[in-house]
């Protein structure tokens, strides 16, 4: 979704006000920091496992709990003025944006106000991302762009009754703007990839709305009942798009007809009722003076920093630092931006005094890693640098038996010197995949590995869900090339090591 992004710097985020109340709301899936009243946020919170159970029921997936890692934390800011200064750049309206990583994915969102008759946008938007964040976890995203937008839309126009339970497939009206003053999109740029760049440049709102218009009527209409399917099973087949669309759909002109029939027709929605009893209790806590004081300056951490802003933000984590030094949190915040600010040995200090005040504290046993692998990579011995790298990792394995972080980093210590993994360690990245599908990187590293191996088949099953990834971009493009590659009969070490490179650069070869 535009108005989503990831991986962007970020700006400065005010001071927390004095008067501030930060709390946590823990549940199955999702951990919320919000400044914000408790009855507003435990209700946001059951929401949002209410969707995730929605969901479940919809696709006829029953997800095993993530997780506590590896659950989607989400970060409450004041207004969307707010976002835009932790985004750094981008539209100038903005409602939230999310950055999928094993262990640490982050959304930001202004306050979502519940309980009224709509649902409020900031909550479309978390809801259209978090669809594609659990689609890519069930191994559902198989389909081109406007099938997967299409589809997140669909879902994401979400209502949540006031005498409880929740309503999906209703009307997106927060496209209805775009859905009836713009014609600009038409069925054959969204199912064309020729002509869907150009769809994208010249109505990114109307390319989403009509994705929205064409998935709901495709998944309603009983005249094209079947032909969903029909088209996705051609494209597994290696179909062409277009003319998957062709032989699915049929008259593509007539099918613009209908949608623009279908749209002047009432838009209801229908209730949902999960297949699961419930998803667990929310957890409510009040932060400590020393955590409230510390959250804008972790949320500026996590959303990612430049170097210039690193530098900035260290220093006003220390002064915290300072003036809490009991604080584990504060000190995990503190290793965190030591280590953005490429100050390594600190960062070790501070992560030793906060597992030592708590140890327990998950974020510092994962800064003491990233700065220690970061030191191996200069040091003279560098076996040993990387087997007391792997130390914090391991000690963090056995606080979380399912955080992929250890499985992640091991596989790299090979890689950093030149050696091969061992079978183990390779059998462990394709575990962190599994606890972590949602971070593309994982399967991006994974399957160069398999390239320069010439193990074109696991290769190609990485690529594969590489190329469809809504967020994906250039890297779902470099993705598609070597997957067509691969499927054109490519085979030997010579053609493993210049896909790896295709890969790599998507340029880098004709």
């Amino acid at each position: 979704m535009r108005t989503l992004l990831t991986m962007l710097p970020v700006c400065l985020l005010s001071a927390v006000p004095a008067a501030a109340e930060w709390r946590e709301a823990s549940s199955a899936n999702f951990v919320i920091y919000a400044d914000d009243d408790e009855q507003n946020l435990s209700r946001f919170s059951g929401q949002l496992e209410l969707y995730h159970a929605a969901l479940e029921a919809l696709t006829g997936t029953d997800l095993p709990a993530p997780g506590p890692s590896n659950r989607l934390t989400i970060f409450v800011v004041k207004n969307e003025r707010e976002v835009r200064r932790l985004m750094g750049e981008g539209p100038r309206r903005i409602s939230g944006f999310y950055r999928p990583r094993a262990g640490a994915s982050i959304a930001v969102v202004p306050r979502v106000k519940t309980g009224g008759e709509h649902t409020a946008f900031p909550m479309v938007v978390l809801l259209h991302e978090y669809t594609h964040h659990f689609l890519n976890s069930a191994g559902k995203l198989l389909g081109p762009r406007w099938y997967n937008e299409g589809g997140a839309e669909y879902f994401a126009s979400a209502q949540f009754p006031a005498a409880g339970g929740i309503l999906l497939g209703g009307p997106a009206r927060h496209r209805m703007r775009a859905l009836r003053h713009g014609r600009d999109v038409t069925v054959s740029d969204l199912l064309d990839p020729a002509a869907f760049e150009q769809g994208m440049e010249k109505a990114a709102d109307a390319f989403y709305a009509r994705s929205w218009l064409l998935y709901h009527y495709l998944t309603s209409a009983t005249m094209r009942q079947g032909q969903m399917q029909a088209y996705l099973a051609l494209l597994s087949k290696g179909t062409g798009r277009a003319e998957a669309a062709r032989q699915a759909f049929g008259d593509l002109d007539q099918l613009d007809r209908e949608l623009d029939l279908y749209l002047a027709e009432p838009i209801r929605p229908f209730a949902v009722t999960p297949g699961k009893p419930g998803t667990g209790p929310v957890t409510m806590r009040r932060l400590d003076k020393a955590e409230a004081a510390v959250m804008p300056l972790t949320m500026r951490s996590r959303s990612g920093v430049t170097p210039d802003q690193a530098a900035q933000l260290v220093v006003e984590v220390r002064e915290l630092a300072a003036l809490y030094p009991q604080s584990a949190p504060v000190l995990s915040a503190l290793a965190e931006a030591e280590v953005d600010a490429g100050n390594m040995q600190r960062a070790i200090s501070a992560a030793d005094r906060a597992i030592e005040l708590d140890p327990r504290q998950i974020n510092a046993y994962v800064q003491k890693g990233y700065a220690m692998f970061l030191q191996a990579a200069r040091a003279k011995d560098r076996d040993a640098a990387y087997a007391a790298a792997m130390a914090p990792f391991m000690a963090l394995s056995r606080l979380e038996k399912d955080h992929p972080l250890p499985l992640i980093y091991n596989f790299h210590s090979y890689l950093e010197r030149g050696l091969a993994p061992p079978a183990e360690a390779v059998q462990g990245m394709e575990r962190a995949i599994r606890l972590a599908p949602f971070d593309q990187s994982l399967r991006f590293d994974l399957a160069e590995y398999y390239l320069r191996q010439s193990d074109f088949p696991d290769a190609r099953r990485h690529l594969a869900a590489i190329a469809f990834d809504p967020h994906g971009d250039f890297i779902s493009e470099a993705a598609r090339q070597v997957v067509s590659r691969i499927d054109a009969g490519a085979t030997g070490k010579d053609a493993g090591r210049q896909l790896a490179a295709l890969l790599m650069s998507p340029q880098a070869m004709p």
